[in-house]
């Protein structure tokens, strides 16, 4: 007994799985499954995050419903990878209430902060606030800079230090190969084909949504916002380098790197995340986990409206909307990062670990 009746039920069909084998080669936890005839709750985390959900061995099997095995991997391990973010969460108090109202909770910190800063404004100047700046520096007459970066400085640094500790203890429970250390060529087969989402297309065919037909689809819209969120946050990073090194502040003119990074990555924050949401309405339901519906919702949620809100200041910025857009901006960026290890963002994370994993395996099979 695993003391969760999700990895039990786990711990069943995969026994079940190794016993026939049929599905092999559609993805990489079976291979990984193969490894193993007995399983331990890091084993049945590991296979869970190595998951990504795209259906297609339950399509293929024919132990699926309604047949008397009741053999459904897709939906068994997602519910068992969203229990494990719970699981390895930390610290683990703040994960169980985000699981069970992360859109709300997710908003009223977006609107919480998004008030203060307005507050804050409006008590120390209502013109400024409301008042049209277009000059280098606008953005930090709403709120100076070093208040700024002390606030975002500190919850980044504590999502950093929280995931940091997710990490470490799902890398201790999935428990390290024995006789084998982290190599770099793991590192980079894991990055590779975590970038490229190798195991999103059930074998070549692609991901199974809301019929028996695979598409593509899922997957380019897990590439438009996983590397939207990559554009922003690069266009951070070259902006602070701005500020720090060459004493140019914010904001930027249309054609300088960060505004041009930041744009590209927010179309694709607007067109990825809405497009996820719409697709995880149309998939079959025998394939997800329908209570933890509102968690992914959340993390969409957020990257969309963090987009949203970015675009429309980079539009209207030299507005006086500039003022009430730039506090609702930062509040939606706030919350995102204070809710960050609590979501569905750690599948992203916890998926590569998996895949280091498996990619260390692998080549302990082959003898490199």
């Amino acid at each position: 007994m695993h003391g969760t009746r999700i990895l039990d039920e786990a711990d069943r069909l995969m026994t079940v799985c190794n016993s026939c084998r049929y599905c092999e080669g559609l993805c990489a936890v079976f291979p990984a499954m193969e490894m193993r005839r007995a399983f331990s709750n890091g084993d049945l985390n590991y296979l869970a995050n190595l998951c990504h959900g795209c259906g297609a061995c339950y399509t293929d099997c024919q132990f699926s419903p309604p047949h008397e095995f009741n053999v459904n991997v897709p939906q068994t391990l997602a519910v068992a990878r969203a229990e494990s973010y719970a699981a390895y969460a930390w610290p683990r108090a703040f994960a169980g209430s985000f699981a069970r109202n992360g859109l709300v909770i997710s908003l009223i910190a977006a609107f919480s902060v998004a008030a203060f800063i307005f507050g804050f404004a409006a008590f120390n100047d209502r013109q400024i606030l409301l008042g049209v700046h277009a000059d280098a520096g606008a953005f930090y007459k709403l709120m100076p800079h070093n208040a700024m970066a002390v606030l975002f400085g500190a919850v980044f640094l504590y999502a950093i230090a929280a995931l940091v500790m997710g990490v470490r203890a799902f890398w201790r429970d999935i428990g390290e190969p024995v006789g084998m250390k982290t190599n770099i060529a793991s590192l980079f087969q894991a990055m590779r084909d975590a970038g490229e989402l190798r195991y999103l297309d059930g074998g070549g065919g692609g991901c199974f949504n809301e019929d028996d037909t695979p598409t593509d689809r899922r997957k380019i819209f897990h590439h438009l916002t996983f590397y939207g969120f990559g554009l922003c946050f690069a266009a951070t990073c070259v902006a602070t380098l701005y500020h720090y090194l060459f004493a140019r502040e914010a904001p930027y003119a249309w054609w300088d790197l960060p505004v041009v990074l930041g744009t590209l990555g927010g179309i694709g924050l607007l067109i990825g995340p809405i497009s996820l949401l719409a697709e995880k309405w149309k998939r079959d339901p025998v394939l997800v986990d329908a209570q933890r519906f509102g968690m992914d919702v959340a993390f969409i949620a957020m990257l969309f409206l963090t987009s949203l809100t970015g675009i429309a200041l980079l539009l209207l910025r030299e507005t006086s909307a500039m003022g009430p857009l730039l506090a609702l901006h930062l509040g939606v960026v706030f919350a995102l990062f204070v809710t960050m290890p609590y979501g569905k963002f750690v599948h992203g994370i916890y998926r590569y670990v998996a895949l280091v994993r498996y990619a260390q395996e692998q080549r302990a099979i082959i003898g490199e």
